[in-house]
C-alpha cells in the first residue's frame, strides 16, 4: 500500500478530532475550522513529465522494461515531497513544483548504478525513495528534473548469520516486514521510530533514525556494520569485522548522508534474540527539572530501562503522550510530568532491571502509576502523525521538532526553544501551544521532541517558516544540534552549515564531487547547491575541547 498522498499513512486509520478538543482548538488558540472543500487527488492539475523519451527508455532498459518506470499522473503524485506539515499543506493547496517526472523501480544493486549513471549522462536528478517519511524537506530537490528512485523492488532479508547475530537487509524493506522476516528466525532490530509503520531501513541508515527503545537497543546507526552505497562513479563497501583500526569509518561517511552522496544498497545489522517478556509502566514527577534528572540517574548509572521518555508539564497535561486518547490527563488528573519506562528481554532480566529501576525512580522523587500508562503509551505510539493531520484537518496548525544537548544543556536548550516559538508565533498573533518530552536519553545527554499547535494565520508556511527559523537560531545559542534524528533535508541545512562549520562543509562537498561529480543525487539536501549562506544568527557554542582555537 502507497502512504496517503496529503497526509499520513492508511487512510483507513484516520480519525477526527473529538468535538470537546476541537472547541477548546478555537476557545484557546483562535483555530478557525477549514471552509474550502479539500482537494482531492483528481482534482489536481499535473504537469506532464518533461525527461526527454531517449532517457526514459534507457531508464527502461536499465531496470528491466516499462514496468518498473511510472510517469503516470498518481503514481508520481504519490511520490511528491515528505509528510512534515508545510510539504502536506502544499500538497492539500496542489503545489506540485516537486513532482518528480517519473518514478523508477530498481531491483538490484548493478541496476540502481545502472539508473545513476543513465542519469548522469542525461542530466537527470536522482532523489531515492523509501518511505516517504521524510519531515525535513528531504524529498524536494533544488532541480528543474528529477526521478523518485523507488527502492521498494529491493526488500529481501538478503542473509543471517545467527552465529554473528548479523543481518544484511535490502534498503527497500518496510520495518514491520523487517521485524516479520527476523521473527521467523528468533531474532529483532529492536528499532520502532514513530515512523516504524511506512519507513524503510534505507531511510533509517540514511537520517540516522532513532527508534522509541533506543534507550536499550541503540540508534540505527549503531545498529549498522556494513553497508553497500551505489554511486554514479561506482560502488563503495564499508565493514569487515564489528570494529576496526584501518583508517576513518566509512559507514560514518554514508550514515547520516540522505542520499547526496550516493543510494544505499544493502545494510548488514546487528539483530538481537527476540524479547520473551515486556513490560510498560508509567511514573508521575512534579516538574520537569525533576523528572528529567530521575532520567539522567537512569541513563548514567542504570539499570537502563529499553524505553525511556519524559513528557514536560504541558504534554502530560495535553495528554499527548497517549495520541489515541488526546485530551485527557496522563497522570489521572494530577499536576505533574508523565514518564514512561518500558523494559524488553527475558522474564528475569526484565523483572530484576524494573524493579531496580523503580528504586532509583522513586529515590528521586517519582510516583508509580501502575502498567496502565505505559500500555496505553505503547499501543497508541504510532497514532501522533494520524493526529497531526486531524488537527490540519480541523484548521490547525501542528508541527514538530527536535534537537538534543549534553545533559549540562538541556534544561537551558528547553527553555531557549519554548521561548523562540511561543515568543515569534504569539508576536504574530497566534499565542501556541508549546509541548516537550525527552525522547532519547544517552549517558551523556538527551534528545528533546517538541510539538507545537495553533492556528495558521494568513499565510501558515510563511508564518511557521519565521516560527522555526527562531527555534532553529535558539537550538544553536544554547549549544545543541540541529537535528537529533528527524535529519538535515533543506529544512535544516542552512543550519547545518553553521554547525559543521565552512571547512566541515567544504570537506563534504569534496567527497560529494568525487562520488556525484555532476551534483544529480538529491541537489540541495544535506549541502548547499550555491555558496554558503548564514541564514542563522546565532553563534554555535563550543565546550572543552571542542572550543575553536584563536
Amino acid at each position: 500500500m502507497d502512504m496517503l498522498w496529503n497526509g499520513w499513512g492508511d487512510p483507513a486509520k484516520a480519525a477526527p478530532l473529538p468535538d470537546a478538543v476541537t472547541g477548546l482548538l478555537r476557545d484557546l488558540l483562535g483555530v478557525t475550522p477549514r471552509t474550502a472543500p479539500a482537494l482531492a487527488l483528481d482534482d489536481l492539475d499535473v504537469p506532464a513529465p518533461v525527461v526527454a523519451p531517449a532517457a526514459l527508455a534507457a531508464l527502461a532498459q536499465a531496470v528491466g522494461g516499462d514496468a518498473h518506470v511510472g510517469t503516470d499522473a498518481e503514481t508520481r503524485v504519490r511520490h511528491t515531497r515528505g509528510r512534515s506539515t508545510p510539504d502536506l499543506l502544499r500538497m492539500r493547496a496542489g503545489d506540485l513544483t516537486a513532482i518528480p517526472q517519473a518514478v523508477v523501480r530498481p531491483g538490484t544493486h548493478e541496476e540502481v548504478v545502472a539508473v545513476l549513471r543513465v542519469c548522469a549522462r542525461h542530466r537527470v536528478a536522482v532523489v531515492p525513495f523509501g518511505g516517504g517519511t521524510s519531515v525535513v524537506g528531504g524529498l524536494a530537490p533544488e532541480h528543474d528534473a528529477f526521478i523518485a528512485l523507488d527502492l521498494r523492488r529491493m526488500n529481501g532479508l538478503l542473509d543471517l548469520d545467527p552465529v554473528s547475530r548479523t543481518a544484511v537487509l535490502q534498503p527497500g524493506l518496510r520495518a514491520p516486514d523487517a521485524e516479520g522476516l527476523l521473527a521467523e528466525h528468533g531474532f529483532t532490530l529492536g528499532h520502532f521510530p514513530q515512523s516504524y509503520e511506512w519507513a524503510t531501513i534505507g531511510g533509517f541508515a540514511a537520517a540516522r533514525s532513532s527508534g522509541q527503545a533506543s534507550a536499550g537497543y541503540g540508534r540505527f546507526d549503531e545498529m549498522v556494520l556494513a553497508l553497500a552505497l551505489a554511486t554514479p562513479e561506482g560502488t563503495i563497501e564499508t565493514g569487515r569485522a564489528p570494529r576496526s583500526a584501518a583508517g576513518p569509518d566509512l559507514r560514518q561517511l554514508v550514515l547520516g548522508s540522505e542520499g547526496a552522496f550516493g543510494v544505499i544498497t544493502s545494510v548488514t545489522v546487528r539483530v538481537r534474540p527476540r524479547p520473551t517478556a515486556r513490560l510498560y509502566e508509567g511514573w508521575r514527577f512534579p516538574s520537569f527539572e525533576q523528572g528529567t534528572a530521575a532520567l539522567r540517574r537512569l541513563a548514567q548509572d542504570g539499570p537502563r530501562p529499553t524505553v525511556l521518555r519524559l513528557s514536560d508539564e504541558t504534554e502530560t497535561l495535553v495528554g499527548l503522550a497517549r495520541p489515541d486518547a488526546i485530551g485527557s490527563a496522563a497522570t489521572g488528573g494530577d499536576a505533574g510530568c508523565l514518564a514512561i519506562t518500558g523494559y524488553e528481554g527475558t522474564a528475569d532480566d526484565t523483572a530484576r532491571r524494573r524493579d531496580l529501576a523503580a528504586a532509583v525512580l522513586q529515590d528521586a522523587g517519582g510516583t508509580p502509576l501502575g502498567t496502565a500508562p505505559g500500555e496505553h503509551w505503547a499501543q497508541g505510539r504510532y497514532a501522533a502523525p494520524y493526529l497531526r493531520d486531524a488537527l490540519l484537518d480541523a484548521g490547525a496548525f501542528a508541527e514538530t521538532l527536535e534537537t538534543a544537548a549534553f545533559w549540562s544543556r538541556v534544561p537551558e536548550l528547553y527553555r531557549a526553544v519554548r521561548t523562540a516559538l511561543t515568543d515569534t508565533l504569539t508576536a504574530a498573533g497566534t499565542p501556541p501551544l508549546v509541548m516537550c518530552h525527552v525522547s532519547h536519553v544517552y549517558e551523556n545527554g538527551a534528545s528533546l521532541y517538541f510539538t507545537v499547535v495553533g492556528a495558521r494565520g494568513a499565510e501558515p508556511l510563511a508564518h511557521w517558516a519565521r516560527a522555526k527559523h527562531a527555534a532553529n537560531d535558539a537550538v544553536l545559542s544554547a549549544g545543541g544540534t540541529i537535528t537529533h534524528h528527524h535529519g538535515v533535508g533543506t529544512d535544516h541545512r542552512d543550519w547545518y552549515v553553521q554547525e559543521a562549520g565552512p571547512l566541515g562543509i567544504e570537506a563534504l562537498r569534496a567527497v560529494k564531487q568525487r562520488l556525484d561529480p555532476d551534483g544529480l543525487l538529491n541537489p540541495g539536501v544535506l549541502l548547499p547547491t550555491g555558496p554558503v549562506v548564514n541564514r542563522s544568527r546565532a553563534q554555535p557554542r563550543h565546550a572543552g575541547v571542542n572550543r575553536p582555537r584563536p
